[in-house]
């Protein structure tokens, strides 16, 4: 029973299938050819013997023009009555020169124009110029020269009839080749047709109707009842998927009860961005809009009694609070994305540093801060702005938390190891005790009151979110005893994506 199953619901299909592509292969390779024959029919009847009936008509009007002109002139005796009988003479050289070509492949045709070309040339030496030398309306050779041209004109009218035959053969020919086509693709269609039909007949007996129950069953499952046992039947791949889809049943009745406790956690950390959010749009942002607004109000009005040193002074206290708010905006938005972050992009760590340090200057400058960097920091793939905020968080952390009246000394080295950029800030600061390693890392945690040290204790948190965002980790070096140590790594750009 179950080979004969396997047979109707995989073998048959498959045998289907292959008869319906050889169906389409066959079909597609007949189609092609009727399409070819119909392209090269049409091809010849508009692209030659059309153009060809054309210049049949051409070449009557050139040797017309020659015999008027001539005719003209023998009455008149006049130049310039010549003049349509040279056009003429060039004119129909060209024509049966074309013709030539066009007609290359009706042997008739061609013999008539060879008669024609050879009848005209005897007559403009028979007659044409004796007449042009010597012009006499009462020559006999006028009278035997219109009976002459007549001959000619019943040449050129056979040549018309030859090409009128060959355009009417084109297009029965053309028709002919258009019906073979269209046959074949109703042939084709057909085919198609019934074959979709003994599949979807197929389909309808051997998996549709299985897979109803097997619907039904996973409905149950899907509005709760997830008690419910998912039966296994029908043709063999489809007892599979229900084999399948029970185990994941039973997988999911498993999952179900960690998940809630995952939820639990996830509120707390929506809950803890919220009110970072907060922090962050009311507690920092309206002090720095005061200090920037009061600092562009004391230069105004203060202009004349300051010297350069403090209006530069003012201008670094209005960029710095300007570059902060822009700092908050750019974590508050980093707050609402979460994890998802699209604007990766290769990031040179040197420049970045520099920027930092440029950002970093006056309090650096305030507090004797001596940073020591490597030249050659490594570039990463990431985030600009984050990775800028990685680098100011570490470095101001080293800063603030310096001993009193000891100049920081922060000091910053880099390793390669195991595919990872091993990163290190080092101060000489107050440092942190270890059994406070994981506390740091989160998210609103002080270790210090804040009139002591100010600050909304985001800034590792944020240094850890940055450092997962970009595939590292981020930890406190419990072995470093002069101040504080942190370290963190980045993912070593691979060679393929170096520009």
């Amino acid at each position: 029973m179950t080979d004969r199953r396997r047979l109707t619901s995989q073998r048959l299909f498959a045998l289907t299938i292959g008869a319906l592509t050889l169906l389409i292969v066959l079909g597609s390779w007949a189609g092609y050819a009727s399409l070819a024959d119909t392209t090269r029919v049409s091809d010849r009847l508009q692209l030659r013997i059309s153009p060809a009936a054309t210049a049949v008509v051409e070449l009557g009007a050139a040797l017309v023009d020659q015999e008027t002109a001539v005719r003209g002139f023998v009455l008149a005796r006049e130049p310039d009555f010549l003049a349509p009988y040279h056009e003429g003479v060039a004119t129909e050289r060209r024509v049966a020169d074309r013709l030539r070509t066009l007609l290359a492949d009706e042997p008739h045709a061609l013999e008539r124009l060879e008669a024609i070309e050879r009848v005209a040339a005897g007559w403009r030496t028979a007659y044409a110029e004796p007449l042009i030398a010597a012009p006499n309306p009462e020559s006999p050779l006028v009278v035997s020269s219109k009976t002459a041209f007549d001959a000619l004109r019943a040449d050129v009218s056979v040549l018309q009839q030859r090409v009128d035959e060959a355009r009417a053969a084109g297009r029965r020919a053309l028709d002919s080749s258009r019906h073979r086509r269209d046959t074949i693709f109703g042939i084709i269609v057909g085919g198609l047709l019934i074959g979709l039909f003994a599949i979807a007949l197929m389909l309808q007996r051997l998996v549709l109707r299985p897979l109803e129950r097997l619907q039904t069953s996973v409905r149950r499952v899907a509005d709760g009842d997830f008690e419910h046992h998912v039966p296994a039947d029908g043709p063999p791949d489809l007892a599979a998927l229900g084999s399948d889809v029970e185990a994941m049943r039973e997988r999911i009745v498993t999952a179900l009860a960690e998940s809630r406790g995952q939820e639990e956690r996830l509120r707390r950390s929506n809950s803890d961005l919220e009110q970072f959010a907060y922090v962050a749009s009311h507690d920092l942002q309206e002090p720095l809009r005061k200090i920037a607004s009061f600092c562009q109000m004391l230069q105004r009005r203060y202009a004349e009694q300051l010297d350069d040193r403090a209006r530069q002074y003012i201008a670094f206290a209005v960029d710095g609070a300007t570059r902060m708010q822009a700092l908050i905006n750019d974590l508050l938005a980093f707050s609402r994305v979460g994890r998802v972050y699209d604007n990766v992009t290769d990031v040179d760590l040197s420049a970045t540093m520099r920027r930092v340090r440029s950002d970093l200057e006056a309090r650096m400058l305030d507090t004797d801060t001596v940073l020591e960097c490597p030249e050659d920091l490594p570039v990463v793939q990431g985030d600009p702005t984050l990775l800028a905020m990685l680098w100011q968080n570490l470095v101001s952390n080293a800063i603030k938390f310096r001993k009193p009246d000891t100049p920081p000394r922060i000091v910053v080295d880099r390793q390669d190891e195991d595919g990872f950029h091993r990163f290190s800030v080092q101060d000489n600061g107050i440092g942190i005790e270890p059994q406070f390693e994981d506390k740091i890392f989160v998210i609103f945690q002080r270790l210090h009151p804040r009139d002591v040290y100010p600050g909304t204790g985001i800034g590792l948190a944020i240094c850890k979110r940055i450092v997962e965002h970009h595939g590292g980790r981020i930890w406190l070096d419990p072995t470093y005893t002069g101040g504080a140590r942190i370290c963190f790594t980045l993912p070593v750009v691979a060679a393929a994506d170096q520009p």
